[in-house]
């Protein structure tokens, strides 16, 4: 179990104040020109050492992220730093509660992370629907603009940094990094086609690195105690600590840091006061929000919660959002209430996204009340299939594979409804 003394976030419940003041008592702030000064290789090749990974879902190094960024301008475009703060995958809170109750981590995360990539200014990219959140971190913005800590000679080292928050209007698409560079640039959030990437020309046509908010939050705290010191939580290739948020099925949900590799079972138990009813009342969990397979109960509880762990079970980490369903679930009616959701915030662009997403659904609806013939269940996996990994972006994949879990673990019960609905005699004939 983390100590309190390595967490990093240590007003993630609020129970302090936000502001300025009460950030730099938590230690923000605390000589951030003596971090500049380190200079931008040093600081990038500390990230990389630390073995950081991005935070919002891929996992990508982010040290590496940072290094594809070019070292000069050749043509005099300013490089950007785009921080994702839209956080619409459903399970996921995390960013919310660095936002509204730690916003002066992400802004000095912004400006050092900007310094290290030569970025000109941060566009942090707020959910829409975050009201109470952007009002704080407008504020906190504020705060750091009057208090020298943007701006000209941002915190006295003499580089010059700005710091704009831009709201989204509530697409789930917009979370995908071109998507949202589009949105910001005042157009439709609509993926584009890689290459180019942001790295080569992103927002404006320039330069840009898009990283998630607990990514650039945390890099002022790694710098402060030093790489080796994050890289002593969790497993190889797996390193750090990370918020972990748990909802569902548990006596107590929470938002919680912990070290990565903690294995499920120690997070639910310590942290959650156990599964609603026991142990032995857990059916399945979703790992990293709703957009990765279901894993069932059997497999999940000794899983170590990385990146690698869960992928050798067929899922994923993902941003960390632990969906936890009991035996009361009706798990084919959850994932056909996620099938819908993607059928409507798909942005339409790709041919499998659109069509696809919408005839999955209706298919899933048909499987939940069993008035389906059997090989449909086979036509549902290939026609997954069709739209995984053939969109510009993510989302056909976010909606194939919780369908994908859900006929791997679950079969049975999808064929159970079907022979109860009385359609299996048909199916045979």
């Amino acid at each position: 179990m983390l100590a309190d003394k390595d967490r990093i976030f240590t007003n993630v419940y609020g129970f302090q104040d936000w502001g300025l003041k009460a950030a730099q008592e938590r230690g923000d702030w605390d000589d951030t020109k003596a971090l500049i000064a380190r200079g931008q290789d040093s600081i990038i090749q500390e990230i990389k050492d630390s073995g950081l990974r991005g935070r919002g879902g891929a996992g990508f190094p982010t040290g590496m992220k940072w290094s594809f960024m070019p070292k000069e301008s050749k043509d005099g475009r300013p490089s950007f730093l785009v921080i994702n703060a839209d956080e619409s995958e459903p399970g996921s809170c995390k960013d919310r509660e660095i936002i509204r109750h730690d916003p002066h981590k992400l802004v000095e995360g912004a400006l050092v992370a900007g310094f290290a990539m030569r970025a000109r200014a941060a566009y942090i990219y707020i959910r829409g629907e975050f009201i109470r959140e952007a009002e704080t971190l407008f504020k906190a913005v504020a705060e750091a603009y009057d208090a020298g800590l943007l701006g000209k000679n941002a915190a006295g080292s003499g580089y010059d940094f700005d710091v704009f928050v831009h709201r989204g209007a509530g697409a789930y698409i917009c979370g995908e990094e071109t998507a949202m560079i589009e949105s910001l640039e005042g157009k439709k959030g609509q993926p584009r086609l890689k290459p180019p990437f942001p790295a080569g020309a992103g927002l404006y046509g320039c330069p840009t690195t898009v990283n998630n908010v607990e990514s650039i939050a945390v890099v002022p705290t790694i710098l402060r105690r030093g790489a080796s010191w994050f890289a002593s939580f969790g497993r190889e290739n797996n390193k750090g600590t990370k918020l972990f948020q748990i909802s569902g099925h548990v006596n107590r949900p929470c938002v919680v840091e912990e070290a990565m590799s903690i294995p499920f079972s120690e997070l639910i138990e310590k942290h959650c006061g156990g599964i609603r009813g026991g142990k032995d009342n857990l059916l399945a969990v979703i790992p990293g929000g709703s957009s990765v397979p279901l894993v069932p109960a059997e497999q999940i509880w000794d899983c170590p919660m990385d990146f690698d762990g869960l992928k050798e079970l067929g899922s994923g980490l993902g941003t960390a959002g632990v969906i936890v369903m009991d035996k009361s679930t009706d798990v084919v009616r959850a994932i056909s209430r996620i099938s819908y959701f993607y059928k409507h915030e798909s942005c339409g662009q790709c041919t499998p996204c659109r069509e696809g997403t919408g005839w999955m659904w209706r298919v899933m609806e048909r499987l939940r009340t069993g008035d389906a013939h059997i090989d449909e269940i086979d036509m549902l996996q290939q026609v997954t299939k069709q739209v995984e990994g053939h969109t510009i972006c993510a989302l056909g994949d976010a909606a194939a594979w919780p369908i994908q879990g859900l006929i791997k673990h679950f079969r049975p019960e999808l064929e159970r409804r079907i022979a109860e609905a009385g359609n299996l005699a048909e199916a045979a004939e």
